[in-house]
């Protein structure tokens, strides 16, 4: 269990201009990713205010195994560094905090800082494998009552961490475009011919990327209190959907084309040590709701994380009017049903070899009151009736053009406040 050190002193201040304070990237958090610059090659960075550290470019003012902590993101992704078990990279975080808030640094480390709006971010890992779960019990419930009034959730919901592996080919990094899907659709009358075309009910889903870091050997099941030791950190996700698509594929085997064509995934990977004063209570299961089975009790409560997400977006009209991005939903990470440990403790118990980079989508976050719905296809009760945006536009789903961006941060009384950026895209058609 990570606990809080030196890098979470809330008093701590930067040199970097505009990093006290940040919304997102104060010192206290140092997430890492890949940028790029101009001709350079693709290489590992940390987001500090609104700046990105070239790491590869500092490994003189790095002691030996942050200095090859740092070397291993050369190769132009994080596998290399995370492979070698969190022990690297929570060492070369400490030294750039170190660094970061030593004025008599400055001059050294200075002229390898870029305006984050300057360079370009990627996908931090290269991505063997994806799954993605369905940990959000109240998006569950509200989806399943579309579909199954009496009886939402299915009676192995609340025993095991549902999930399928999807596709790793179609994971892009926030702010490449989506294009609109094609696929076939539901008959429009019963013993019909299934129609084709473009998606017309293209949802987003409000997610959490959970990067695995080191894996584990094939038949060789990961326990569910070491299971944190194989966490790299996480981002936010949003595992695009094309509702009417999936409404006829769906069964026997689950969706297919109406989730393979785009996931988008936010560039930093904020790290369970950044994450420690954050660490919450796993909240507790209703009354009459069964204990997990043994392979996945934690021997701990503060097994959850206290990060709040936000759903925002912007129409092509809105942005021609400068209208501010408007918020669809709000809600906690908390409302995971199993926790980020479980999933890998579960994924890994029938022997399957987890690997450096594979991602775990948390499914769907729904909080469970007006206002945190995770989808628009929960927000307009399966498309029965439209939201209204402040001036006057109306949706249903989403229309080519529009924006879609989710944010999330973590705050606690004591400790500076810390963010996960932004996982941001537009539909095109």
């Amino acid at each position: 269990m990570t606990k809080t050190d030196l890098t979470h002193d809330a008093s701590a201040t930067s040199w970097v201009e505009g990093a006290d304070g940040h919304a997102h990237f104060p010192v206290q958090n140092l997430p890492l990713g890949i940028f790029s610059t101009g001709m350079k090659s693709k290489r590992g960075g940390v987001a500090i205010g609104d700046f990105v550290l070239d790491i590869t470019a500092i490994t003189d003012e790095l002691g030996s195994v942050p200095s090859e902590a740092a070397r291993l993101t050369e190769s132009g992704d994080l596998n290399g560094l995370f492979a070698k078990g969190r022990g690297h990279a929570s060492m070369l975080r400490e030294e750039l905090f170190k660094l970061l808030t030593d004025e008599d640094k400055r001059e050294a480390i200075e002229p390898h800082l870029h305006a984050a709006d300057s360079v370009a971010l990627h996908v931090p890992f290269t991505v063997h494998d994806y799954t993605d779960f369905y940990t959000g019990i109240h998006h569950a419930v509200n989806i399943g009552s579309l579909f199954r009034p009496d009886n939402p959730l299915l009676p192995n919901y609340k025993y095991v961490p549902i999930g399928y592996h999807g596709r790793s080919s179609s994971i892009r990094a926030s702010g490449v475009e989506v294009k609109r899907p094609s696929g076939q659709k539901k008959p429009a009358e019963e013993g019909g011919e299934p129609g084709f075309g473009p998606s017309e009910r293209v949802d987003y889903e409000l997610e959490m990327a959970i990067w695995v870091g080191r894996g584990n050997d094939l038949g060789d099941p990961i326990p569910v209190t070491e299971a944190e030791d194989h966490i790299a950190g996480i981002s936010i996700l949003n595992d695009w959907s094309a509702r009417d698509i999936q409404a006829w594929e769906y069964q026997p085997l689950g969706p297919f084309l109406a989730k393979n064509f785009h996931s988008s995934v936010s560039p930093w990977v904020v790290t369970m040590d950044a994450l420690a004063p954050f660490r919450t209570d796993q909240p507790a299961r209703p009354d009459g709701d069964p204990e997990p089975l043994p392979y996945l009790k934690h021997d701990s409560a503060d097994a959850a994380f206290g990060i709040t997400m936000e759903v925002l977006i912007t129409t092509p009209r809105m942005r021609q009017k400068g209208d501010a991005p408007h918020r669809l939903s709000k809600g906690p990470m908390t409302a995971m049903y199993w926790t980020a440990a479980q999933l890998i403790a579960h994924h890994s118990v029938g022997g399957c070899n987890l690997q450096t980079g594979d991602l775990l989508g948390t499914g769907t976050l729904t909080s469970g009151e007006h206002g945190g719905e995770g989808s628009l296809i929960e927000l307009t009760e399966g498309g029965k009736k439209c939201i209204s945006l402040p001036n006057g536009e109306e949706r249903k789903f989403l229309q080519d053009g529009d924006e879609v961006i989710m944010t999330a941060y973590a705050e606690r009384d004591g400790f500076a406040r810390i963010g996960l950026g932004e996982c941001r895209a537009t539909i095109r058609g």
